[in-house]
């Protein structure tokens, strides 16, 4: 049988995911293939997206998806994540962008050692406190700080709006037994996790190895998305609950997405969480098309490599193998 569409373009032709919109949320809807578009249908009719400029797809309940559609989504390197009701549950995801190891490499590197792993913490707290010196705090010192920042920014907030702000409350298993606000937060911050976990895939990070946070699998996610709250999903929860919405679950998730959307756009959110992954990992440089290169090599013992496809049979002479 034919594949309908284009043929699978190389890692080197496709949009960069810092160049990329956002995420898109769908629910209650089959998702299928039409050319390089992955076609959404529901009751409202037929809508036709670009694959290859969509950096996440956050995957809703009442979803159908073809298999054409997965293999567009994953030929174009976009994250297809599978959450839950009104976007707050995350459950699987695809295959990201990068053909390469070497941030990975990096990551691993950095975060098993705890001198390089403090360093690369101390550079995530200075992100978030330009203006002070950090340098010499401890973890402790670190964490006492965030607390008192993030307060400070509930507050500010919570004034700004005249949203009645008391604590952080919410339950995993029940989106509609928190307030306005806490729906908003919830939301907003699924959104947010959604579109630095498809970077931080396609970059070919590893999302479970943190250097703040750590022992789940989103570790090093939640670590760069903490990078951004401040100014994405922490406003947007508070402008949200500030509409009068109400508590109704669907009218809060969804003003939420909306707003996410535009504001991680003007906040150039891919861009910056692109630039500071690389940073964080001492890869500061463009990667350029080897980056998305299809590289396959074998560890020579040391601390180089040596080709792979390769026969190192000591009794004959090495030959390409296709195996």
């Amino acid at each position: 049988m034919n594949i309908p569409g284009a043929r699978p373009p190389t890692p080197s032709e496709l949009v960069r995911v810092s160049d990329r919109i956002t995420f898109l949320y769908v629910e209650h809807a089959l998702l299928s293939r039409q050319d390089s578009a992955v076609t959404i249908a529901s009751d409202r009719g037929v809508v036709h997206v670009p694959a290859a400029q969509l950096t996440c797809l956050l995957v809703g309940p009442g979803c159908r998806v073809t298999h054409h559609a997965v293999m567009l989504l994953a030929d174009s390197g976009t994250t297809i994540a599978w959450v839950g009701e009104k976007g707050v549950r995350f459950y699987a995801a695809g295959r990201g962008l990068s053909r390469s190891s070497r941030l990975i490499e990096a990551q691993a590197r950095l975060v098993v050692n705890t001198r390089t792993r403090l360093a690369v913490a101390r550079e995530m707290y200075e992100m978030r406190f330009p203006d002070e010196d950090v340098s010499g705090l401890t973890m402790q010192q670190l964490r006492g700080r965030e607390g008192a920042r993030v307060r400070r920014l509930y507050r500010e907030h919570s004034d700004r709006t005249g949203v009645p702000w008391d604590r952080r409350d919410y339950r995993p298993d029940d989106f509609d037994a928190s307030d306005a606000v806490n729906k908003a937060l919830s939301a907003a911050n699924a959104a947010l996790y959604g579109v630095v976990h498809s970077v931080v895939v396609a970059l070919g990070c590893s999302p479970a190895l943190g250097f703040v946070h750590t022992g789940g699998d989103l570790a090093f996610v939640h670590d760069i998305a903490d990078l951004y709250k401040a100014t994405t999903s922490i406003p947007v929860a508070f402008d949200v609950a500030g509409t009068g919405t109400g508590t109704d679950s669907d009218d809060v998730g969804g003003l939420s997405r909306r707003m996410m959307r535009d504001v991680m756009l003007e906040e150039r959110v891919l861009e910056r969480c692109v630039r500071d992954v690389r940073q964080l990992l001492g890869q500061k440089d463009e990667a350029g098309v080897d980056a998305w290169a299809d590289i396959v090599a074998l560890w020579d013992g040391g601390s180089g490599t040596v080709p792979a496809g390769v026969n190192y049979d000591a009794a004959g002479p090495g030959v390409m193998v296709d195996w």
